[in-house]
């Protein structure tokens, strides 16, 4: 259930962080609503996770992975440009995650 829980942390965050960009689609007001929301949910989600499993790992896994997606849906959001060292970092940040939950035992089990 902990996956759940830190991928549902993850989204919102995800979506939080979105909406800080100000746009032409919502108003200010809707806007800071989803940020204000989503932020509220990660952290509450990302609580759940702390329950069970250790904070730096939890914290790792989810910065990470959220890093992760807004830089590539900012790509398609909002015509962010990633150069070749942006993506060689992006996938440095994907190799840490990916080390600490498949390959380390201090790891998500």
């Amino acid at each position: 259930m902990h996956y759940v829980y830190l991928i549902a942390a993850i989204l919102f965050e995800t979506t939080a962080t979105l909406s800080l960009k100000p746009n032409n689609f919502w108003s200010p007001a809707v806007q800071t609503s989803i940020v204000v929301v989503g932020y509220g949910l990660s952290f509450t989600f990302l609580y759940l996770v702390l329950k069970t499993l250790p904070i730096g790992i939890v914290y790792a896994t989810w910065s990470g992975v959220g890093i992760t997606l807004v830089a590539v849906l900012g790509i398609f959001l909002f015509g962010q440009k990633l150069d070749l060292a942006a993506w060689i970092g992006i996938g440095l940040i994907i190799a840490g995650v990916l080390v600490l939950n498949l390959v380390s035992k201090s790891g998500i089990q």
